[in-house]
C-alpha cells in the first residue's frame, strides 16, 4: 500500500445512482439525501446533472433541487454537464460550485451517449472547465470508459493516458478514470491510475468504479494504493448508465468507507450514519440495494 493515508470521499447517488431508475424520485427525497450525505461527513457531492430531461427524465428537476439544498460554505456541490448549453443552466442556478465534464474514450460510446466523437468529447470537456473558471467556479473532467467499451471493447491504456495528458491542459481540478461498465479488475486498474497520475502531475486522479463484475472494491483498494485522492461511491450501491447496456450500480459508499477505515485509510465519513441513511434510503426505494455492509451487523458490535 503505497498510496495516501486519506481518500476523498464524492458522493455520486443523488447524480448517478438514480440517472438509470425507472421509477422517478421525489425532488424532496433527492433533497433529503443530500441532507443525509452531509450528515455523515460526505464534503462534496455530485448532485444532479445538466442534461437533456427527455433523454434522462429523471433528472429533469435539475433546477428545483438545486434550489433546496443546504447553504453550506464547507461542501462543494457537483453538478454534471455535457456540453455548454448545459454548463450555462448549471452555473445560472447560482448553487453549483463545480462543473463535472466527461470525455469518452470510444467513439461509438461517446456519439450514443453524447453525441460526440471521443476528440470531440474531449474538446468540449475543456471548454466546459473554461466556462466554469471564467465563472469563479471549479471544473473536473471525467474519462468515461476509461477501462473498456461496451461496444468497442478493450481500450488501450495508452490512449487514456494522452487523454488524460490532454485533459490536464485545461488545467481542471482533477482527471478522474471511470470504469463506467464495471469490467476493470485490480491489476488494470493498478497499471493505469499509476501511469496517468505519473502523466498528470501535480493534478490529482479521481476514480469511479461500477461494481457490475463484483470487481469494484478490490478496484478502489487497488487505485488507492496507486494514489488515487478521491473516490466516487453511492450510498447503498445504486447506479448505472443509461447508454451503456448491462452497466450495474457504483461502489457502495458505506463499503467502501467500511474497507478503507478498517485499513486505516481515512475517509471523512462516519459509518454508522451511512448505514442509518441507506436503511432510510432503501425504504424511498421499495426494494433491498445492493451494499453489503448496511444488510450486515455492525463490527465492532456496539457495546453491551
Amino acid at each position: 500500500m503505497t498510496g495516501f493515508r486519506k481518500v476523498e470521499m464524492v458522493e455520486v447517488g443523488p447524480r448517478d445512482g438514480l440517472q438509470n431508475e425507472a421509477a422517478v424520485v421525489a425532488t424532496a427525497d433527492k433533497a433529503e439525501l443530500v441532507r443525509r450525505a452531509l450528515a455523515y461527513g460526505v464534503r462534496r457531492i455530485e448532485v444532479t446533472s445538466f442534461v437533456n430531461p427527455k433523454k434522462v427524465p429523471q433528472l429533469a428537476d435539475a433546477e428545483e433541487l438545486v434550489a433546496l439544498l443546504p447553504d453550506r460554505d464547507d461542501v462543494t456541490y457537483i453538478g454534471l454537464v455535457l456540453n455548454r448549453r448545459g454548463a450555462e443552466r448549471a452555473l445560472a442556478t447560482g448553487r453549483i460550485d463545480e462543473l463535472g465534464a466527461v470525455c469518452v474514450t470510444s467513439d461509438t460510446f461517446g456519439i450514443r451517449n453524447q453525441g460526440q466523437s471521443s476528440a470531440e468529447s474531449l474538446a468540449a470537456a475543456a471548454e466546459i472547465v473554461g466556462l466554469a473558471k471564467a465563472a469563479g467556479r471549479g471544473g473536473q473532467i471525467t474519462i468515461a470508459t476509461a477501462f473498456g467499451c461496451p461496444f468497442e471493447g478493450e481500450i488501450a491504456a495508452a490512449r487514456v493516458v494522452e487523454m488524460a495528458k490532454r485533459a490536464a491542459d485545461a488545467a481542471p481540478r482533477e482527471v478522474a478514470l471511470a470504469d463506467t461498465i464495471g469490467v476493470g479488475v485490480p491489476a488494470q486498474v493498478a497499471e493505469l491510475v499509476g501511469r496517468v497520475r505519473e502523466a498528470i502531475a501535480p493534478l490529482p486522479v479521481r476514480v469511479h468504479f461500477h461494481n457490475t463484475r463484483g470487481s469494484g472494491l478490490a478496484n478502489v483498494w487497488a487505485a488507492v494504493g496507486e494514489g488515487a485522492a478521491s473516490v466516487d461511491a453511492a450510498l447503498g450501491g445504486l447506479g448505472g448508465c443509461p447508454f451503456a447496456p448491462g452497466a450495474a450500480g457504483n461502489v457502495a459508499t458505506e463499503d467502501v468507507a467500511y474497507m478503507l477505515e478498517r485499513s486505516g485509510v481515512a475517509t471523512g465519513l462516519a459509518l454508522p450514519g451511512a448505514v442509518e441513511a441507506a436503511g432510510w434510503f432503501t425504504g424511498v426505494m421499495g426494494r433491498p440495494l445492493p451494499a453489503m455492509v448496511s444488510k450486515a451487523p455492525a463490527f465492532p458490535p456496539p457495546a453491551a
